[in-house]
């Protein structure tokens, strides 16, 4: 059991590694594509690549659990991309980054409502939360005034939530039994086919002769392989082993490694506010995860 979880730990930490680095490919690809199309194909090739690594077909679900699939694809690949993108184009990067990650509170309410598996939530939580929120502020801010939009901020808070549904959506697949590789791809199935009229809405276009060159090529099959059909598998997996909530405090993480990242490719600067908000969010992680 123990050895279970620490997989289970490990798997989570590789996922947020991974989450932490997109933002470079996505920035890369911004040149190129648009938002919604660099969603969508990196969601396909996330689709067809867990068809390629368990072909067989999921069997056995029924009505209900379907819905249960097509819930989390909605709320977990089509919408929360879809709000935190929109976010971005409305409201500062650093606002999104401090409201998404309030996710993990979300996902501790949304479970004491919902999930009787998961196990209350002691004072631990919400001061290693606290803690974590303080170091993300200062991370995300750096020394730049906040600026409030009503708009982009409630659609970054409702991706948070959004995400947070998603966790607790996924908990409750878990208990179904099924291969993580089989009911990530149906989760992605969904994901897809809920964001075909957003392709329309928002000008789509195929062009994939962009992709003849090796640099986007190679960016989208990172978000595609590895930030997609990977990660979900392994986030899906931490949330099957370790629950909702415990999983959801590892995206205080996410802005740790991509300052880590920013410094090391991008040689963006590491400063003092940076510094300290790491060791905040760091310790806010720990707190959480295993003094609550």
């Amino acid at each position: 059991m123990e050895t279970n979880r620490l997989k289970g730990h490990l798997a989570v930490l590789l996922t947020v590694v991974i989450w932490g680095t997109t933002f470079i490919s996505t920035k890369v690809l911004l040149k190129d594509f648009q938002p919604v199309e660099i969603l969508f194909f990196r969601f396909v090739i996330g689709f067809l690549a867990l068809l390629a690594v368990c072909p067989r077909r999921l069997r056995g679900t029924g009505r209900r659990r379907e819905l249960t699939f097509a819930a989390a694809g909605l709320c977990g690949v089509c919408l929360y991309y879809l709000m935190e993108n929109i976010a971005l184009t409305c409201t500062m990067a650093s606002n999104v980054g401090i409201i998404i990650s309030v996710a993990p509170f979300f996902t501790a309410v949304l479970s004491r409502l919902t999930l009787k598996q998961e196990g209350k939530l002691r004072p631990g939580f919400f001061a290693g939360f606290g803690v974590a929120m303080a170091g993300i502020a200062l991370i995300s801010i750096n020394g730049s005034a906040l600026h409030l939009n009503p708009a982009g901020d409630f659609l970054a808070l409702l991706a948070a939530f959004l995400w947070a549904c998603y966790s607790i959506l996924t908990r409750k697949i878990s208990a179904y039994g099924y291969h993580t590789i089989l009911t990530t791809r149906r989760i992605f199935f969904y994901g897809i086919l809920f964001m075909i009229p957003a392709l329309f809405l928002f000008g789509f276009q195929p062009g994939l002769e962009r992709l003849a060159s090796p640099v986007p090529l190679l960016n989208l099959l990172f978000l595609g392989l590895g930030a997609s059909a990977l990660c979900f598998v392994t986030w899906n997996f931490g949330v099957r082993v370790l629950g909702a909530v415990r999983t959801s405090v590892y995206i205080y993480l996410v802005p740790v490694i991509t300052v880590a990242a920013s410094v090391l490719i991008l040689r963006e600067p590491f400063t003092w506010m940076t510094g300290l908000g790491t060791v905040l969010t760091l310790a806010g992680l720990l707190i959480s995860d295993f003094v609550s």
